[in-house]
């Protein structure tokens, strides 16, 4: 969706509700720390133990033959750090909280967590996916290359449902998509699904902004490095779905070993905390630049969801290259979500490794740049910006004019 409008997040005085009927940033602070006043607790231990002693072999014993047959979480104490971690469970419990699904399963990455579906799909021989372009690079490559066996069928959205089969598995969409911010109606998208789950990447958005569980998704999937984590300093994926695929997830996370650090979901759990504060505060900066960006001569074209966000794309008309090389403030660099403003080109780095012609056909342009508004000051980003892309064209009115002008 192009846009210079000024949308922007919810406002301060709007209380989001979420699926447990308290106000998402209460849940987003409380959930999977209920339990912590009862043992005399304030912030989430760290649990870093790798395996735990049991004297009790037979009970231990009848635990695993149980997780092996459903996927469940074992009761009682932990067996191994590969069959889960207390910390990384605050985590899932947490973020299932804020999704409204009845489980969520992290992994060591968002890769490693759409690699994980996949397995789990492909094991009932169900390996045609269908999908919706763009994609994050890497997603559209690992199916584009069947490296885990499997078949794609890419559509529009409006042929998702010609384009089911009866091996088909999955289907996959982003929305709003990385990196030209195009959206989804999922809930159409669920409905032409049918009985095939839908997994909806929800990286760009975060429950914050939308949960699609609640448009008939039956997975979410984030790259919690991005968002959920919040500070560039967590690699991690998750997966939010019903207890009955989660328990299929990890059984695929115990078996090939794609866990979660606990380190790392004792970030992500901090991170949740502020997650609708900082989604708030640089969704409103982000439609104040898209707006001063749609109003600039030196800009072709800007990209900006209804839906709001600190998600901006840009096409240039001169180089963009020369936009990378001239930021200093705003850092030039892969992945997004932090609380710095990251910028980055997209036919070069995050989606090079997309055939170019499919690149190009789902709006990927090789003018096109992709900047993750962080938590800076607005007119401190915007003179980086400025001067980043360059003089302006003669006769080219003032942006003060321009802007009074678009309003």
């Amino acid at each position: 969706m192009d846009s210079a409008r000024t949308h922007t997040s919810p406002p301060d005085d709007v209380r989001i509700t979420a699926p447990t009927g308290r106000a998402l940033a209460t849940e987003a602070v409380h959930a999977g720390r209920d339990d912590l006043a009862g043992q005399g607790l304030h912030a989430p231990p760290i649990d870093l133990s790798t395996t735990y002693p049991s004297y009790d072999s037979r009970g231990e014993a009848a635990r695993i033959d149980a997780f092996a047959t459903t996927g469940a979480e074992p009761d009682g104490p932990p067996v191994y750090g590969r069959l889960g971690n207390p910390t990384v469970a605050r985590f899932e419990t947490a973020l299932a909280r804020l999704e409204g699904t009845e489980a969520a399963v992290a992994f060591a990455s968002g890769m490693a967590a759409l690699s994980a579906v996949l397995l789990v799909r492909g094991s009932m021989g169900l390996r045609h996916v269908v999908a919706v372009r763009p994609l994050y690079g890497c997603s559209d490559h690992l199916l584009t290359a069947g490296l885990l066996g499997t078949e794609v069928t890419w559509t529009d959205p409006a042929g998702v449902a010609d384009a089911l089969r009866p091996d088909t598995g999955l289907v996959l969409v982003e929305s709003p998509a990385n990196p030209t911010l195009a959206e989804v109606d999922l809930r159409a998208v669920a409905h032409a699904c049918g009985s095939v789950p839908l997994l909806v990447d929800n990286t760009f958005a975060t429950p914050v902004l939308q949960r699609p569980a609640e448009h008939g998704a039956r997975l979410v999937l984030h790259s919690a490095t991005k968002y959920l984590g919040g500070h560039g300093d967590v690699l991690a994926g998750v997966v939010a779905c019903d207890e009955e695929f989660a328990g299929r997830l990890r059984q695929v996370r115990f078996a090939t070993g794609g866990v979660l650090h606990p380190l790392a979901g004792y970030l992500l759990l901090r991170g949740l905390s502020t997650l609708p504060v900082r989604v708030r505060a640089a969704s409103a900066s982000a439609a104040e630049l898209a707006g001063r960006l749609a109003a600039d001569p030196r800009v072709a074209r800007v990209h900006y969801p209804r839906i709001g966000g600190a998600m901006v794309s840009f096409e240039v008309h001169g180089d963009p290259h020369a936009v990378i090389g001239g930021v200093r403030l705003i850092t030039p660099a892969v992945s997004l979500g932090s609380v710095d403003t990251l910028i980055q080109h997209p036919a070069s780095i995050s989606h090079r490794i997309v055939d170019a012609d499919d690149r190009r056909d789902s709006g990927v342009g090789d003018r096109l740049l992709r900047m993750s508004v962080g938590l800076e000051d607005v007119d401190d980003l915007w003179a980086d910006l400025d001067r980043a892309l360059g003089e302006r064209p003669s006769g080219a009115i003032p942006l003060r004019e321009a802007l009074s002008r678009a309003e």
